[in-house]
C-alpha cells in the first residue's frame, strides 16, 4: 500500500533511510544516525512529496519528490525484489507525468539496472564533484511516451 507520509512516520522513514544507506559500503559516513534522522524530520518531509510504502502495517520504502527530481527512492534491504521499489517509481511518475530526474551513484549497480529496466535512461555522469560524498554519480532521466 503506498499513502503520503505523514510527520509521525519521521521515524519509519529513516529506518528505511539507514538500513539502506548501511548496504552503500562504497560510500563515506558523513553524518550520524541522528544527523540524519534530524535532516529527514525536519528537512525531507517539509520540503518534498514524500510517499511511504507499508506491508504489514510496516514502512518498507519510500520516495521523495522535489519538482522535477525523485530525490530518494529506498527500500528496506529486506524487502527489495518485491515490486515496492516498482511501486514507488510508477507513483513517482504519475505525479510528475511531465518526466523528472535523479542521481543515482554509478557503483550502486543494482540501482541503476532497476532504473534502466524501469524506462529511466542515463544522460550524465560525472566524477561526484557536485554531491557531498564526492562520489561518481550519474544522473537518469524519465520522459512520458510520446504519443
Amino acid at each position: 500500500m503506498l499513502r503520503r507520509a505523514r510527520a509521525e512516520d519521521a521515524n519509519a522513514v529513516a529506518d528505511v533511510f539507514v538500513a539502506s544507506f548501511a548496504g552503500l559500503d562504497f560510500l563515506p559516513i558523513l553524518h550520524t544516525e541522528a544527523e540524519t534522522r534530524g535532516w529527514i524530520s525536519a528537512t525531507l518531509l517539509p520540503t518534498h512529496e514524500v510517499w511511504v510504502a507499508e506491508r504489514d502495517g510496516q514502512v518498507v520504502g519510500f520516495a521523495a519528490l522535489g519538482d522535477a527530481l525523485l530525490g530518494h527512492l529506498y527500500v528496506r534491504p529486506d524487502a527489495q525484489g518485491r515490486g515496492i521499489g516498482g511501486a514507488l517509481l510508477a507513483k513517482a511518475k504519475e505525479r510528475r507525468p511531465a518526466g523528472f530526474d535523479l542521481w543515482v551513484f554509478q557503483q550502486n549497480e543494482g540501482a541503476r539496472r532497476f532504473y534502466e529496466r524501469h524506462g529511466l535512461t542515463c544522460v550524465e555522469l560525472t566524477d561526484g564533484s557536485g554531491n557531498e560524498e564526492r562520489t561518481p554519480d550519474a544522473r537518469y532521466a524519465w520522459s512520458p511516451p510520446r504519443a
